[in-house]
C-alpha cells in the first residue's frame, strides 16, 4: 500500500497500492501477475496481503527481530546500544502462527479472492522499544542510539489493515497479542 491510506486511516482489500520500496513494488507485481493468471485462465489462486508478521525466527533485517536481538545481546552484556532509525512509524505486526493458520484457511475457500490478513491494531517502533527494554530493564537513555544510517529515503509512515472481508467468510481472528509475540520472541 505504501503511505496510502483510507480516510478512517486503515488499508483494504479496495485501497489504492502505492509501494514506496522496490520490495513494495516486487511483491505488487507478484500481486497483480496473480490476479491476471486468476481473471485470464481460471486457476484457483488467492492473493493474500498479509500485514507484518513476526516470530522468534524473524532475523534481525527487520525491526522486531533487531530490536529484540540486540537488546538481548545488550543485556547479556555482548552488546553496548541498540542502534535504530525512526520510532515513529507505526506497523500492524501480528504473529506468524496466527498468519500461518490464515492462509490455511484462505486455502481451503471455493472461491479465490484477494484478502487482507491484519490484527487492525498499530504499534509505533517506539512502544516496540519501550516493551523490549522495559521487559530486559535496559535503560533507554543509556542503551538505545538513534542514527541516519537507518532512516529510509522514502519511509512508510502507517501500516493498519482492515481483514473484515476474510474474518467474515473465515471466521479467522488473531489469538497471539503483539506484547505475547514479544515476550516469546525476547
Amino acid at each position: 500500500f505504501g503511505n496510502t491510506i483510507d480516510e478512517d486511516s486503515y488499508q483494504r482489500e479496495t485501497t489504492p497500492f502505492n509501494p514506496v520500496s522496490p520490495y513494495g513494488s516486487a511483491k505488487l507485481f507478484a500481486h497483480n501477475l496473480c490476479q491476471n493468471y486468476r481473471d485470464s485462465y481460471g486457476i484457483k489462486v488467492f492473493c493474500g496481503i498479509l500485514f507484518n508478521h513476526e516470530s522468534p525466527y524473524r532475523g534481525s533485517t527487520f525491526v522486531t527481530g533487531k530490536v529484540v536481538k540486540d537488546a538481548v545481546l545488550v543485556a547479556n552484556g555482548k552488546k553496548e546500544k541498540v542502534v535504530l532509525g525512526n520510532l515513529n512509524s507505526a506497523r500492524d505486526f501480528g504473529h506468524a502462527k496466527d498468519y500461518v493458520r490464515a492462509m490455511q484457511m484462505m486455502l481451503q475457500l471455493e472461491k479465490p479472492d484477494d484478502f487482507v490478513v491484519s490484527t487492525g491494531i498499530s504499534h509505533t517502533i517506539d512502544y516496540l522499544v519501550d516493551y523490549v527494554f522495559e521487559k530486559l530493564n535496559l535503560d533507554r537513555a543509556k542503551r538505545l542510539e538513534i542514527s541516519n544510517k537507518y532512516l529510509r529515503p522514502n519511509e512508510l509512515h502507517l501500516l493498519r489493515g482492515v481483514s473484515a472481508k476474510f474474518r467474515t467468510k473465515t471466521g479467522w481472528k488473531p489469538e497471539i497479542s503483539f506484547e505475547a509475540m514479544l515476550d516469546e520472541m525476547i
